[in-house]
């Protein structure tokens, strides 16, 4: 069944039926709580205005981590909650997706941060996470430069070194997705909610209407969920005009650009006003970033800028050597918003918490958060509305999502089943689909050409437009693009966009 066919059924699905959970926002958050909502056996709908991941959670700086620099904030309980999701992530959930990375934190002659003060942090750093990734070394600056070849060596002292984990927010999110529609979830993008039902001062559901096709369709629903990210206080104000601002945002620009050498280990380069750079090697490329700086504009209108550029080119210098991340080398940028509390202060200070506000009318709406922490902020979604949906247990320990495994041994697997395909493609398949890349390439036994890349010298092949179309949710050329693939970070999307399409009808 192709996307397009079903969507025609969850939309009539969305008609027909009276929900007890209607979530609206498909990021991390929102696919989470239809996700976990679901498996604790409530009727869930999910409703998105655009593609699942279309926004903030595909515009991270790809890490699962406990968030070194919170500690300076003195987010000791931010700190161990991270660190404890991110082992349930990529122990559990979905070890085929987080991965573990090396980071290393050079130590330069006057630099902002002191070699004796680094190694006490990644001690507490380590203990945090009891130890799991080990407790933090100092490595002396030729062993730093044996693991990243482009470190800049002029007055480095020494190089901290820890261990968090990488992943593909958008294959995350999207894998989350898939989860809770196998839980039973109802899930539908290009739809946009218009209106919020309200019955007896309650909202109880959403007037809706399909982008693509114009049809308008009513959503009844016990209790709604408000996961849209930025977009927050716009669907807030729907249930009451007078409700106040409560968010505020600070955008974050990065760069992926070429990389010649390999990297055994990224950097997190401490700067001046307590900010860090990530330079993490990312599927073949390289991954800088981020900016942090407040926004007050559209975040529709969201974008790179020539400053956000220089920007991050000029403080990589702190680190990398010159000609490594440049202008000429890029391949592609991204920027999203960080959605923080309202609050006084620069936004690099502000506390990454969470914040849960239930209005008078019974909406419960989530803001701010940290990726890595996308279950617990469902968990304690669906905590605020226990009562209201009778949900006598939840849930807590982490389950596996659909095809999590251990991506070497698919990888393998893979290789033995299709001879033809290219290592390297057989090893994205599995660290983005896990043990479900093996039913995906089963049409390739019948028709070989799936298996050929999408553009020359991508990882990719049809076969994962198939899948995307037909279990992804995938409509459009972007879709997979940007989501699905890697074929826009990398700077390929416009050598597939023709097959791609072509593969989609």
């Amino acid at each position: 069944m192709t996307a397009a066919a079903a969507r025609d059924d969850a939309l009539a699905a969305l008609g027909a039926s009276s929900f007890d959970l209607l979530v609206v926002g498909g990021g991390i958050v929102g696919c989470a709580v239809a996700w976990l909502g679901a498996r604790a056996g409530l009727r869930v709908a999910l409703v998105e205005r655009g593609d699942l991941a279309g926004a903030t959670s595909s515009a991270s700086s790809k890490l699962i981590h406990g968030g070194l620099r919170y500690l300076q904030m003195g987010d000791v309980r931010l700190v161990r909650e991270a660190h404890a999701e991110r082992h349930a992530l990529a122990g559990v959930v979905a070890p085929h997706l987080v991965r573990p990375r090396a980071f290393l934190v050079p130590v330069y002659r006057g630099g902002p941060v002191r070699a004796t003060k680094l190694r006490a942090g990644l001690m507490l750093y380590g203990g945090l996470g009891r130890f799991e990734d080990g407790g933090g070394s100092l490595l002396r600056p030729q062993a730093a430069r044996a693991a990243v070849p482009a470190l800049r060596v002029a007055g480095l002292r020494a190089a901290g070194r820890y261990v968090d984990h990488e992943t593909n927010d958008a294959r995350l999110t999207i894998a989350v997705a898939r989860a809770a529609a196998l839980s039973g979830a109802c899930m539908a993008t290009r739809v946009e909610v218009r209106a919020l039902r309200l019955v007896a001062g309650r909202v109880r559901g959403a007037d809706c209407a399909d982008t693509l096709g114009g049809s308008e369709l009513a959503i009844d629903a016990t209790c709604v969920v408000n996961a849209t990210g930025p977009w927050v206080d716009e669907v807030r104000r729907m249930a009451d005009p007078a409700a106040p601002r409560s968010l505020r945002f600070a955008k974050g620009a990065h760069l992926i650009v070429s990389l010649d050498a390999p990297w055994s280990a990224a950097l997190t380069t401490p700067l001046e006003g307590g900010r860090v750079q990530f330079a993490n090697p990312w599927e073949g490329a390289l991954l800088v970033g981020t900016t942090d700086e407040p926004y007050e504009g559209d975040p529709r209108s969201l974008e790179v800028t020539e400053g956000d550029v220089e920007q991050i080119v000029r403080e990589s210098r702190s680190s990398i050597e010159p000609g490594v991340v440049e202008r000429d080398r890029i391949l592609s940028s991204f920027a999203g918003v960080r959605v923080l509390p309202q609050g006084e202060g620069e936004t690099p200070s502000a506390r990454r918490e969470t914040v849960f506000e239930r209005g008078a009318q019974g909406m419960l709406s989530i803001a701010g958060g940290k990726f890595t922490t996308f279950r617990r902020i469902a968990l304690g979604a669906l905590e605020h509305l226990r009562g209201d949906l009778a949900l006598h247990t939840l849930e807590r320990a982490p389950v596996p999502l659909p095809g999590a495994a251990d991506p070497d041994v698919v990888a393998d697997r893979l290789l033995r089943a299709h001879p033809s395909l290219e290592v390297a493609g057989a090893r994205q398949l599995a660290r983005f689909h896990g043990s479900d890349a093996l039913e995906l390439l089963e049409p390739a036994r019948a028709d070989p050409s799936l298996l050929e890349p999408l553009a020359p010298g991508a990882p990719e092949g049809a076969a994962q437009v198939l899948w995307a179309r037909e279990r992804e949710w995938a409509l459009t050329d972007d879709d997979v693009l940007s989501r699905r693939t890697t074929l826009a970070a990398l700077g390929r999307a416009e050598d597939a966009r023709a097959r791609v399409r072509e593969l989609l009808r």
